[in-house]
């Protein structure tokens, strides 16, 4: 590294401690806050995955200080933006604002002013206000100098937790003149980040992966045959626990049941779903911040962003969509560091619920309306434009068109615009259902890999590293299959990225070298599912993520003898 380069660094990290320390108290910064930083620092986009608890928010706080030009920072939660708002004011003094429904149009005009004449450095707004001219307007001339998303997996369509307006912001990205882009979460495979660089036009971002492998939380799988048996034994393993902590279930009816029933037994729990009004969740996130609420039994709505060290336990009462949820919730626990437990109660029946939830078709209604407006228009339309002549709702809009970008019926252009490829309207529709299809399979494909998670006779915590593009060399220790006491908490070592590398030809009669052939990350090609990334490999058996038909295990034998898989590259 040139000397000059090196002088550079040197300083920039001496500004970054001297300010964290400073103004935020924070005198030791952890395993990637300052690498990712730096980055920032040095002008460049980030991509930071990071488990819960493990400070991303520091990663924008600082550097926004010493970078001349507000911040504008996406998140998708009213509670969690006002949460940020009033840990910024507590923790450093810094007065940030935010833009939202919940708030009068006053209260938001005064938030814009406050960006636009300097006394606020941070601005907090849904991904749906970007949606709106005024406030693109106002963001532009107030010159942003950093663009942070947070929760980004939400970007992506092989997350779980995908939300459509999420999918304007590299759109929005760009018209704000491509300030530098942080990109924050808890739970990105290696196909979400891909997923996440290009949706928001940054490919060329600075990736800090800081590991997944959390030594503190025990991960344990609980077997029931029937469901009241489930059922009892959930209530009991609640009741044995430290207090507070989360459960999660399938449904609002059982988010219902659970909840009740833990109240019966002298538990002071909440449930809290979709279906509740704004001031009954309300109620419930404040009393379990506050601690006033022991226990909340939830759906898959509640604790994004939790800002709550102290959960003892996560338990799920119903297997998760998928081991990106199941990850995302369980790194709810323990955030302080402390010992926690996370525990799931899992029938093989349950399987078909899940199956059921993940079912849903395409939606043909609003593609075919989109399709048919396009193709007799004599001009590109934007997003607008669609909503008022087919009377789709904004989201459904948004999600269609980005089905149909994505197939190639349609091509996003300069602001926005949305132009007809010219196929036929029959064709058109088929390009676009076939892909709807494909990700349904995908979405079917993401149960079994929890199916695997907790049928696994290995190392569990192996299986989830892996999973997100890590190799754990050795058991952890410190999961039910490893079978140490739940008290005893045992460092996880050898945790470490992987690679992809150009592996060895399989070699029959050798079970090691067959499964070091096709290594975590690389690239493959299958016989007939084409293209897919090694998610996860064992001695007898690989598991790949393919684009069409989402994750597939294969016999390592059967791979060989049949030659189906070769790499790629």
């Amino acid at each position: 590294m040139p000397i000059r380069r090196l002088l550079e660094r040197r300083t920039s990290r001496n500004q970054l401690r001297k300010m964290a320390a400073g103004t935020f108290g924070w005198r030791d910064l952890r395993p990637g806050q300052l690498e990712a930083m730096e980055h920032v620092m040095a002008g460049r986009d980030v991509l930071m995955v990071a488990p819960t608890g493990a400070g991303k928010s520091a990663v924008y706080q600082v550097p926004a200080l010493l970078i001349d030009g507000p911040t504008v920072v996406v998140s998708p939660l009213l509670a969690l933006q006002r949460d940020q708002v009033s840990g910024l004011l507590s923790r450093s003094g810094q007065h940030a604002v935010a833009v939202n429904s919940a708030q009068t149009a006053a209260q938001n005009r005064e938030a814009f002013e406050s960006i636009a004449d300097g006394s606020a450095e941070y601005l907090f707004l849904s991904p749906e206000q970007l949606t709106k001219k005024d406030v693109r307007d106002a963001l532009a001339a107030a010159k942003v100098s950093l663009f942070v998303v947070d929760e980004a997996h939400c970007i992506s369509s092989w997350g779980h937790d995908f939300r459509p307006d999420y999918l304007l912001l590299g759109e929005a990205v760009e018209r704000l003149g491509h300030p530098r882009v942080i990109a924050l979460t808890a739970t990105a495979s290696p196909p979400v980040r891909d997923d996440i660089l290009n949706r928001l036009g940054i490919a060329g971002a600075a990736q800090v992966i800081t590991g997944f492998a959390r030594p503190n939380l025990w991960l344990e799988v609980r077997r029931s045959v029937t469901d009241p048996e489930k059922r009892a034994a959930v209530l009991d393993r609640v009741t044995a626990e430290r207090f507070p902590g989360l459960v999660y279930t399938a449904t609002r009816k059982d988010a219902e049941w659970y909840a009740d029933a833990l109240r019966q037994r002298g538990v002071a729990a909440a449930c809290y779903h979709a279906g509740m009004t704004s001031n009954a969740r309300e109620a419930v996130h404040e009393g379990f911040l506050d601690d006033s609420l022991e226990v909340v039994v939830a759906t898959s709505a509640f604790g994004m962003g939790i800002d709550k060290p102290n959960v003892r336990f996560v338990i799920h009462a119903d297997i998760s969509e998928s081991i990106d949820a199941y990850y995302q919730e369980i790194g709810r626990a323990g955030r302080d560091g402390d010992p926690a437990n996370t525990v799931l109660f899992y029938r093989s029946e349950d399987l078909g619920l899940r199956r059921f939830f993940g079912s849903g078709g395409p939606d043909t209604e609003a593609l075919a309306q989109l399709i048919a407006v396009l193709a007799t228009s004599d001009k590109p339309l934007s997003r607008t434009e669609l909503k008022d002549r087919t009377e789709l709702s904004a989201q459904r809009v948004t999600r269609a068109v980005q089905l149909l970008d994505e197939s190639g019926v349609v091509r996003i252009g300069k602001r926005s615009q949305v132009r007809y490829c010219g196929d036929p309207i029959e064709d058109a529709e088929a390009k676009a259902t076939d892909l709807a299809e494909s990700r349904r399979k995908v979405d079917q494909s993401r149960i079994d890999m929890m199916r695997g998670y907790a049928e696994t006779e290995g190392c569990r915590r192996q299986f989830l590293v892996a999973y997100f593009g890590e190799e754990l060399r050795d058991p952890c220790g410190h999961c039910d299959t490893c079978s140490p006491p739940v008290s005893a908490v045992s460092p996880v070592s050898g945790a470490r990225p992987v690679s992809p590398g150009r592996p060895v030809s399989p070699a029959r009669g050798s079970r090691r070298r067959r499964k070091d052939a096709y290594p975590l990350n690389s690239r493959v090609r299958h016989t007939e599912w084409g293209e897919g990334i090694v998610m996860r490999a064992e001695p007898d058996r690989v598991t790949v993520l393919f684009t069409d038909v989402g994750y597939r295990t294969l016999s390592l034998s059967a791979v060989a003898d049949q030659n189906l898989l070769t790499v790629v590259g």
